[in-house]
């Protein structure tokens, strides 16, 4: 868990100051079928949303907690994203981030065994889902790097 939890503040420290620094065409430029780079930071906003009420609930839940997935799509356009200012994504992003962070330092390390079953019915652990969150996290940071 520990690694996750560098590679997460690395990646919060090395992106929040460069998201405002991209140029707002390159930011806000669509290829067909893809978000732009602001509508993926938005999708990132989106994730965290879910993943903070996921990882405090999960703490209080009577187990297994049931994971309940969310519809991408719509809230990346419901939400606006593209229409917002890059540095109001940008806070947003960086301070539910960091409170994830605050989470992730602080959980029991009997809770990281703790049963999540998915809509599919598999089950995995709160170990994984946090780890998976900060590879998630990645992979949209490399697309908004490209």
């Amino acid at each position: 868990m520990q690694n996750a939890i560098l590679k997460f503040d690395q990646l919060l420290n090395e992106n929040s100051g460069y998201f405002p620094t991209i140029d707002s065409v390159k930011l806000e430029e669509r290829k067909p079928g893809k978000w732009s780079k602001k509508e993926v930071l938005g999708h990132l906003i989106d994730s965290a949303i879910h993943n903070l009420v996921r990882f405090t609930e999960i703490n209080y839940a009577a187990e297994p907690y049931r994971h309940r997935p969310y519809n991408q799509i719509d809230l990346v356009n419901l939400n606006q994203y593209q229409t917002k200012d890059i540095n109001e994504l940008n806070q947003l992003w960086l301070s539910l981030n960091k409170q994830i962070i605050r989470i992730m330092k602080s959980v029991d390390e009997k809770a990281l065994d703790y049963k999540i079953i998915l809509s599919d019915e598999s089950v995995i652990d709160l170990r994984f889902l946090m780890t998976d969150y900060v590879e998630h996290l990645e992979h949209h940071i490399n697309q908004i790097r490209s």
